[in-house]
């Protein structure tokens, strides 16, 4: 066979949105159009927050489309310095572009909802059409794209005295799983945008149902936190406090902060929201941990100046967290979030601003209100005498039948099952910085060599006789095979079972490896939310010059971001020749200490739970066996030509 020629003309240069159209998976979540609809409404609802807009329009039509309108300022229809065509043209065909780039005092969004780039131009490129008309400098002016080109330019309407902007998609179905939009998700996003936004009118109207509804929370957390706890028994008044930086430092700037309402309860919280400039964070991330830090610290001192504290019962976080009620509002100046969707904040920084803000404020509320502080302190040590009972429970009926233990297994002393963790460690020499790093006290290390076994087809037989797999079910002390409604969660040893694997292609096929043998073979783990994927860094910059205190050195994630954080230093006068980058070629290349600060450590770590709807269920059986089976060989040839971008699993 003759072969091709490989020389300049070979290379290809996606431009424009084709980036987007070929690999979707990227820039968005492909089961359905919801994220790209949330978009075109995270713009509006920034106009809403930066003061310029008090309404905010969604409309369901019947023929699946939707439209977003508010009564802000308007794109801008001008023409930006240095371009040849309109600024509406650009933030909808190009990516990275926009007006959230330029961040600081006076700048026209100074608090927005992420800075990735790309926004409503994905979500033009992701729709069959897009509709824009503007209302700005007096007239209302009008768009229209076709797969995402520009099918009629930009044309000056008829006069007006109204201002806003107004969009309307057709989300084009063949790039999601599932054309509609879920509208149960959709309601919720505009309920927490009228709650984020006070005095701001929020509207659904649905004419494929005849239904409008419209939310408008004028005094904002107070309202939503009485509606949403009318059925509990509040143990403190509800607490509503908010602080921000006054005075920009090296390590926050001007306006970064937090507003949140506060609100214990005798039975476990039924309110748990958390948001960054008001993008909802369901999956939490460093500024709720921060949040949940600065609680548990006040409350702790509080106790502790006030003689509270009882002989024999250790307090942990999660004691006062679980009958903790709050709605947490932050603004970040440069949120980094975990993907495009925007589910979890990675920002290191928000934990230590979050966290001292949080403990300073709640401790000094504590002082000034002894007698409900004395009623949360109480109900913090039930919370911790009934855990260590329940602890001791377990432990009982776990040693009541002699287990052996694997050889490698590096356990915990910790016998609460429920605040133990579990790391599988890909090798022996990642497994020892592992060992050196961890918190002894309840994390535990099982090494495991090389790639385990593709399971997805594999019968107990084959199972019984792996030792990876039999090391890996005699530490967390479940059989496989077990039905997850029959799965006995007091056997297992391991609140969280950690997949912990280098950030290169090798570890990624590690990952799936385990994931697969969880799914397929221990169900129940998967379902009950037991299972999590470290995120070890891959690079790290460490800067040679000492210019700002805190950007010493940086752990990066991948190389996406490594280019996100570099843009981020030369933004800020910082260039190539003051840092220098390295890459880590696996775990083991990384000494304890990097490994407990990236990794390891609950408080900086980033960690993904893996869990699955029963929703989902089908649809993630179908994509592993896709990927796993050796009889979809064919067919999964032709899924990873067109959805190759897909195969780093969202599960």
């Amino acid at each position: 066979m003759k072969k091709k020629n490989y020389d300049e003309s070979s290379i290809s240069i996606l431009k424009g949105l084709e980036p987007v159209k070929q690999r979707p998976g990227m820039y968005t979540r492909t089961e359905n159009p919801f994220h790209i609809l949330q978009e075109v409404l995270d713009n509006s609802a920034d106009e809403a927050l930066s003061g310029f807009a008090d309404k905010l329009v969604v409309i369901r039509h019947p023929d699946d489309s939707y439209s977003v309108e508010d009564n802000g300022r308007g794109i801008p229809v001008g023409v930006p310095p240095g371009e040849n065509i309109s600024a509406v043209e650009i933030v909808f065909t190009r990516l990275h572009s926009g007006g959230k780039f330029n961040k600081g005092h006076e700048q026209i969004y100074n608090f927005s909802g992420g800075l990735h780039g790309v926004g409503v131009s994905v979500t033009n490129a992701l729709s069959e059409k897009l509709l824009v008309r503007v209302r700005r400098q007096k007239f209302e002016w009008e768009m229209l794209f076709k797969q995402g080109e520009v099918n009629e330019p930009l044309t000056k309407g008829c006069k007006t005295k109204k201002t806003g902007t107004f969009i309307r998609i057709w989300p084009n179905s063949t790039f999601f799983d599932d054309g509609k939009i879920p509208l149960k998700n959709l309601i919720q996003s505009l309920i927490c945008k009228a709650v984020l936004l006070p005095g701001v009118t929020v509207t659904f109207l649905d004419e494929v149902k005849n239904e409008e509804q419209s939310w408008c929370y004028k005094n904002g957390f107070r309202d939503y936190f009485s509606e949403g706890l009318k059925s509990l028994e509040l143990i403190n008044s509800s607490w509503e406090e908010s602080s921000y930086i006054e005075k920009s430092n090296t390590s926050y700037n001007l306006g970064e902060g937090a507003h949140w309402i506060l609100a214990f309860s005798s039975s476990r919280a039924v309110i748990k929201d958390s948001f960054v400039n008001l993008i909802p964070t369901p999956a939490g991330g460093t500024h709720e941990s921060g949040f949940k830090e600065g609680i548990y610290a006040a409350i702790k001192g509080f106790m502790e100046k006030q003689n509270l504290m009882v002989k024999g019962v250790r307090l942990i976080a999660e004691d006062i967290a679980q009958k903790a009620n709050f709605v947490l509002s932050t603004k970040i100046l440069d949120p980094q979030f975990q993907g495009q969707t925007k589910e979890k904040l990675t920002n290191r920084n928000a934990y230590k601003l979050i966290s001292s803000i949080i403990k300073e404020t709640f401790e000094l509320w504590l002082h000034n209100n002894v007698e409900e502080g004395k009623k949360i302190a109480r109900q913090v040590i039930l919370s911790a005498q009934e855990r260590q009972k329940l602890s001791q429970g377990l432990e009982k009926k776990r040693f009541s039948s002699v287990a052996v233990l694997p050889g490698k297994l590096t356990d915990c002393e910790s016998n609460n099952p429920t605040e133990n963790e579990l790391f599988l460690v890909e090798g022996d020499s990642a497994g020892g910085s592992a060992k050196m790093g961890r918190d002894k006290g309840f994390q535990a290390i099982l090494p495991l060599r090389g790639k385990i076994l593709n399971s997805w087809e594999a019968d107990r037989l084959k199972l019984s006789t792996n030792v990876e797999v039999q090391n890996i079910s005699l530490a967390i002390g479940i059989d496989p095979h077990i039905k997850p409604e029959e799965i006995q969660i007091e056997k297992l040893r391991y609140g969280k079972i950690c997949i912990l694997a280098d950030a290169d292609v090798d570890g990624s096929h590690i990952q799936v490896l385990l994931l697969t043998l969880f799914l397929k073979h221990f169900p129940g783990l998967v379902t009950n939310g037991f299972i999590y994927i470290c995120t070890p860094p891959l690079f790290r910059i460490d800067m040679k010059k000492r210019k700002e205190k805190q950007l010493e050195k940086i752990y990066v994630a991948d190389e996406s971001d490594l280019k996100q954080q570099i843009f981020r230093l030369k933004k800020k006068g910082i260039f190539e020749t003051d840092f220098s980058v390295s890459r880590f070629k696996g775990l083991g290349e990384m000494n304890s200490d990097q490994l407990w600060e990236t990794t390891l450590n609950p408080l900086t770590r980033r960690i993904i739970r893996v869990s699955i709807s029963p929703t989902e269920n089908s649809t993630t059986f179908k994509k592993f066996n896709l990927l796993m089976s050796r009889a979809e060989s064919q067919s999964r040839k032709k899924w990873l030509e067109l959805k190759g971008n897909e195969a780093n699993l969202d599960v």
